[in-house]
């Protein structure tokens, strides 16, 4: 998610869950290729298992991306097929893509041709008000023949004119449906649903019609609900870490971040639904936003939080 799941957000996020595979925010080829490429790709040893996602539309650029990705490391890279920004569109990638899917059959065997990490592709279950299976069926069939095994499927369309991104998150409506007859369709294939799913039990229920589930918006705002997939779903041991510990060993990263003359408030910003849905999490949530306590060392802030709050939120 851009903006977001920056590599502060994902090393919180391993903090919680050490199995589930985490993704970058998406990068440009343009950004790679000719950009600060140590800024876009440098990550902690941490984050493992994580895949670089990547948006574009020219096979070789792509290429070229892929072999960094693999330089640098990473697990997986990954082929944004389903971001309908307005500026995407203007790059001519991200869901406008699913109109050219022989391209996007092309960029893969290219990137599969230039790296050996598995490429995988992310996209919608159809553009604007075309809601036809066959479409989003086609598009599946003729990317696999460039050797993508696994399909990430946001089962929304993306609406290209007319809708924000943040409304194409919430208007299309979601047709589950239409992911788990692709799994039927192509059994062979490793098909994961994106869009809409809260709650382990909502994961439980898709994991029964296809291989894998994401989540977005929804870990990122309620990061604990994370805890339990590696015993339950990913078949790791019970979770040992309680939010405490989760808080402590991210106080530790913002602290060595400060010491290396890095703002610790970029980074603090991605565990604020850490006690959400208990009893003083606005409270806390509202010590770690105040501007001013940056000045402050994020043990401070910490202790500050927790100061006065509630049993249920204060800390051992």
């Amino acid at each position: 998610m851009m903006d977001w799941t920056d590599r502060h957000c994902r090393y919180f996020h391993r903090l919680i869950t050490r199995d589930t595979l985490l993704y970058t925010e998406m990068v440009t080829t343009g950004a790679l290729l000719h950009g600060n490429q140590p800024r876009h790709l440098d990550f902690s040893g941490e984050e493992h298992p994580v895949a670089l996602q990547l948006g574009g539309s020219e096979p070789d650029a792509l290429a070229e991306c892929a072999r960094l990705a693999q330089k640098w490391g990473y697990d997986e890279v990954n082929l944004n097929c389903g971001c309908p920004s307005e500026r995407v569109q203007r790059g001519a990638f991200g869901a406008c893509l699913m109109r050219e899917a022989e391209l996007v059959r092309d960029s893969v065997a290219a990137m599969r041709d230039a790296c050996t990490l598995p490429v995988t592709v992310k996209h919608r279950i159809g553009i604007d008000k075309v809601e036809s299976y066959d479409f989003v069926r086609d598009f599946v069939g003729t990317v696999a023949a460039g050797g993508c095994s696994v399909f990430i499927v946001h089962a929304r369309n993306a609406w290209l004119q007319g809708l924000s991104p943040k409304d194409n998150r919430t208007i299309p409506p979601l047709r589950y449906e239409f992911v788990y007859r692709l799994k039927k369709d192509f059994p062979e294939l490793t098909i994961v649903l994106n869009g809409g799913v809260k709650g382990d039990e909502a994961i439980a229920t898709h994991l029964e019609h296809v291989d894998g589930v994401m989540l977005g918006r929804e870990a990122y705002h309620d990061p604990w609900c994370m805890a339990d997939w590696d015993s339950r779903f990913l078949g790791g041991p019970s979770g040992e870490r309680t939010r405490e510990s989760v808080e402590a060993l991210m106080v530790e990263y913002l602290e060595r971040l400060q010491a290396t003359e890095h703002h610790w408030s970029q980074a603090s910003r991605h565990m604020l639904g850490l006690w959400n849905g208990l009893k003083g999490a606005r409270r806390w949530r509202q010590v770690w936003s105040d501007h001013r306590m940056k000045t402050l060392a994020p043990s401070e802030v910490s202790r500050l939080a927790h100061a006065g709050a509630p049993e249920s939120v204060a800390a051992d």
